[in-house]
């Protein structure tokens, strides 16, 4: 581990500090500035959505659902990118929260685009017609089709997806790589569990709750899986790299 002027335990490094403000600075906004209505504006939206921009593959990330949804997330950030960020630099720590949070989010479409053509085929071309013409607007007025095929394929579509657990999941992977017999306590286990069983532990549910929930569920659980394998393909990458240029921090 690189060793830094400052404690990781004891104090917050630039970047995990100012990742934590400006998701609380978010969420403030989006409580306050309501008629902007941000989450529609800076969500995630499928591609084929009328309401898809292109910097929303960024912007999500540091949107959230809830004030619980944004505590868990930073929290998580505070306890584990402190110390990664202690490890890696500033540079190499945002570069790596960025990536597996744009990650997260690419995944998430991919995944969405397969559940959409399962769908399409049990819909005749004019109600597909419909729903992409349509759907958006209707779930902006906060309703949804009734039909249980319409609805799903509409949602699918014209919701957004929000949080930053995609990068979050990608830091929980690179510290059981980078530490993984630290002893971690985690509720309600009354004993100690090592990061890399932890790390483990939260793919196997996350890979499970994906697939046993196929056919729809709000939470994005490839989404998160997706930052993991973003984050391990660049943990990986660099430990290469660092070991290729003579060099080993971890």
């Amino acid at each position: 581990m690189n060793q830094r002027n400052y404690n990781p335990y004891l104090n917050i490094p630039v970047v995990t500090k100012n990742l934590i403000i400006i998701n609380a600075l978010f969420w403030l906004a989006m409580i306050i500035m309501t008629k902007l209505n941000l989450t529609e504006m800076l969500g995630l939206h499928y591609p084929a959505s009328r309401g898809f921009r292109l910097y929303q593959i960024v912007t999500y990330m540091f949107m959230h659902g809830s004030f619980t949804h944004l505590f868990f997330n930073m929290f998580a950030v505070y306890m584990f990118g402190r110390i990664l960020e202690s490890t890696w630099g500033s540079k190499r720590f945002l570069t790596y929260y960025m990536i597996t949070g744009i990650g997260a989010g690419l995944i998430n479409i991919l995944v969405a685009y397969i559940r959409i053509k399962a769908i399409e085929p049990n819909l005749s071309p004019d109600v597909l017609a419909e729903i992409y013409r349509d759907g958006y607007g209707i779930i902006k007025q906060g309703m949804n089709y009734t039909d249980p095929l319409r609805g799903q394929l509409n949602i699918l579509i014209n919701t957004t997806t929000v949080g930053a657990s995609g990068a979050v999941f990608g830091i929980l992977l690179a510290f059981g790589m980078l530490f993984p017999n630290m002893p971690l306590y985690i509720i309600p286990f009354p004993f100690p569990i090592k990061a890399k069983y932890l790390v483990i532990g939260y793919g196997v549910i996350e890979l499970f709750a994906g697939f046993a929930n196929f056919s729809f569920d709000n939470v994005a659980h490839f989404a998160h899986l997706g930052g993991m394998l973003f984050g391990i393909i660049l943990v990986l990458y660099w430990r290469k790299k660092d070991r290729d240029n003579g060099r080993y921090f971890y």
